[in-house]
């Protein structure tokens, strides 16, 4: 089909061309010392004497027009070993520093926080990032497409934190064997941010634009080595663990379970990882927020296991949110792996692979085959930051534990996607944009369909706008994907403006105008939404939003609005309805934090929805943090469906001893689904990046369904180094 903006997409190509890096001239030198450097916090090391200092940052919020009022300085070196930081972060304002727990991984936005940002090839999309918040909690992570960060990723590495009124200082040591880097490299990218809630002040070494996160890699600097880092040398790692657990499953029967198995790590190259896992088990992952269903497709819930998650970008961004060939949520649910193996890194610094196998075990009881998951994924960087890239997912089915014609329409022999894409991200990342097509294989016509898509964004200080169209036919499949809907043409167009006031509690405010359009093959409109979006943004980091919309849907099939099981409505019949609504977001410094949404407006047959949500916060910093949400919807229609009420209530309670020692509880409520949770967690990190975990898990389904299982599981890991 015709692609409307892909012609000004392809303009784009030959206009950016190989643009000179933003912040080029902005170089730290790092120096290898011989004396050792003790991770306490202190800094008092005589190697410390001798390195470049990183200060006179910038500020990026809340206006990126100067110099940060608060100090930072940065200082680094290296050894055969280990890449070593020390930062100071003075304050000059009195109070205490405003942390949210003790937490890995902690939320970037509530906590008076240091992050450091690596490019090892230089190639402004992909990198690694480490770094604190005030009290002394880890922060790791890959980053991916430029900017993006994918906290899931896990290494070792060891920090301190020491703070007294006047400054909080950070040490880290990264060992050269968590990280991947090309050998011989003498520049890498490398930025520092600092974020100051009592200051409500973000600042980075080099000067970056308001509208763009300060992990932007397009404007990193440049760390310059006196030495290239060479290869670390044969990095294995076997990450084994072991684990009991007690299991009660909805009859009330209980059994009891050991299981082993475990990781392997091997760096093939300085830039390029395998990795092997076999019988693996994640048991310890924290379970999905349940959220109120009223969409008429599938819902999207995150990749959490740690095996799918390093360089996770190379599987899991190819295509678009709602067009993804490869989502590895699909391997192993509700079936044992059995093994997988993965390859993934860079080849240089142009070139990235990605290549995985998984192997998933027979059930007898459902006749669901035995089955094997392959995919590739290769990517080449052109121009300044753009790329290319490739992806091959196959799905194998085989040793059916029955056959026959219902089994095998069940479970395909095979199913197959292969696509290619371009993403187009300019040297300044005020334009960016992507292009691809996707065709699937099946055993029969049904599964045999091509699917395309391309968008193309702008976004400045002031202004912002996005165009994107995608088909997807009827035909096309992905079983290993995430594609909640087929046979349709989509048209979006977004566009929106900031005005800053010279002075004021608002810093800044605007419009946004939005319009998403549906057709079908046949270019036949069946639903659209369009909204106008007013935000307020305030000097405290407090927001406000209101909005209102209008909403057309033609029902492709049949439908219950209320998703509790009622009377659905047919396909074919017509619904539109107005809506208005608002947002509030307090600001983050306070003990208290809360937000508040409503929703008041119209429903499918000439019905009415109400829907309010809120969250409550408050943390007795660092060491406990309590937050509560609630969702209310009202959904009044007529017969049969009458007047329903039902509500989502969440409560998490955030236990951080140490930055070693935490124990969470998560209690979910689900009145639209019938569901009772409750899941909490232990966790010890006796060692880096090695922990025990104490997990119970209860699901109770609440009248009128009835039934309740529950899981209490000890496991240990150990990350070892031979």
């Amino acid at each position: 089909m015709n692609n409307p903006y892909l012609g000004l997409l392809v303009g784009l190509i030959f206009l950016q061309g190989i643009a000179q890096k933003k912040n080029e001239s902005f170089r730290l030198n790092i120096r290898k010392t011989t004396a050792t450097i003790v991770i306490d916090g202190v800094g008092d090391e005589l190697a410390w004497n001798n390195t470049d200092v990183a200060k006179d940052f910038f500020m990026v919020l809340p206006m990126d027009k100067g110099k940060a009022i608060e100090k930072s300085e940065i200082r680094m070196a290296y050894d055969d070993k280990n890449i070593y930081l020390l930062a100071t972060f003075y304050n000059s304002r009195s109070g205490k520093n405003i942390v949210k727990s003790l937490r890995r991984d902690f939320s970037f936005g509530k906590n008076d926080n240091f992050l450091l940002f690596l490019d090892p090839f230089n190639n402004q999309t992909t990198g690694f990032t480490f770094g604190s918040n005030a009290a002394g909690a880890q922060w790791d992570g890959t980053m991916f497409s430029g900017s993006n960060v994918d906290l899931n990723w896990d290494t070792k590495w060891v920090s301190k934190v020491v703070s007294d009124d006047e400054k909080w200082v950070f040490e880290m040591a990264v060992p050269f064997k968590s990280i991947r880097y090309e050998d011989g490299v003498k520049e890498w990218g490398i930025n520092f941010s600092r974020l100051d809630l009592r200051a409500s002040e973000k600042s980075s070494w080099t000067p970056i634009p308001r509208q763009f996160p300060t992990s932007s890699l397009a404007y990193s600097g440049v760390l310059v080595w006196d030495e290239a880092p060479t290869k670390a040398g044969t990095n294995v790692s076997l990450i084994p663990y072991a684990l009991t657990s007690v299991d009660s499953d909805i009859e009330g029967e209980t059994t009891f379970n050991k299981k082993v198995g475990g990781d392997v790590k091997v760096s093939l190259t300085s830039s390029l990882n395998l990795d092997l896992t076999v019988n693996p088990d994640f048991s310890q992952v924290e379970v999905d927020r349940q959220v109120t269903n009223l969409d008429r497709f599938e819902l999207f819930f995150p990749e959490k296991r740690q095996f799918f998650l390093e360089n996770g970008d190379l599987f899991a961004s190819f295509g678009y949110p709602t067009i993804r060939p490869f989502f590895s949520r699909r391997i192993g649910l509700g079936v044992p792996i059995k093994a997988g193996a993965r390859v993934s890194g860079n080849l240089n610094e142009k070139w990235r692979l990605g290549l995985m196998d998984m192997q998933t075990a027979a059930v007898d009881e459902t006749g669901l085959p035995s089955q094997n998951f392959a995919v590739l994924s290769l990517q080449r960087k052109v121009f300044s930051r753009s790329s290319i890239g490739l992806m091959i997912v196959n799905k194998e089915s085989f040793k059916y534990p029955q056959k026959n014609d219902s089994i095998m329409e069940l479970y395909p022999k095979f199913n197959r996607n292969i696509g290619v894409e371009y993403n187009l991200a300019s040297s300044d990342n005020l334009w960016n944009g992507k292009a691809f097509v996707l065709k699937s294989f099946s055993p029969t016509d049904k599964g045999n369909g091509i699917t395309q898509a391309a968008h193309l964004e702008y976004k400045s200080r002031k202004w912002k706008w996005r165009i994107q169209e995608s088909f997807v036919e009827n035909s096309y499949t992905a079983e290993v994907g995430f594609v909640p809907r087929n046979g349709y043409v989509n048209l979006q167009a977004e566009v929106g403006h900031l005005f800053f006031p010279k002075a004021g509690t608002i810093l800044s405010h605007g419009p946004t105008l939005n319009s998403n359009y549906f057709f079908n093959e046949s270019f036949k409109r069946t639903d659209n939404t369009s909204y106008l979006l007013y935000s307020f943004a305030f000097r405290d980091r407090s927001n406000l939003d209101f909005f209102i919309s209008d909403d057309f849907v033609e029902l492709l099939e049949p439908f219950d609005p209320t998703r509790l099981g009622k009377e659905e409505l047919a396909a074919g019949t017509q619904h539109q309805w107005n809506a208005y609504g608002w947002m509030y977001e307090s600001k983050p410094q306070s003990l208290l934090t809360y937000s508040f949404n409503a929703r008041f407006g119209g429903y499918y047959e000439n019905g009415n929805r109400t829907s309010l949500t809120t969250e409550l916060g408050y943390r007795f910093q660092p060491y406990v943090s309590l937050s509560t949400n609630f969702n209310y919807n009202r959904i009044k229609m007529p017969a049969p469906w009458n007047t329903n009420q039902f509500w989502l209530i969440g409560s998490e309670l955030d236990v951080t001893f140490t930055n070693k020692l935490f124990f969470a509880t998560l209690f979910q409520y689900n009145e639209q689904s019938k569901n009772f949770n409750l899941n909490s967690r232990f966790q010890w990190r006796y060692k880096p990046a090695s922990d025990l975990f104490i997990v119970y898990t209860n699901n109770h389904l609440l009248p009128p369904f009835s039934g309740r299982t529950w899981s209490l599981t000890l496991k240990l890991n150990y990350w070892f180094n031979p």
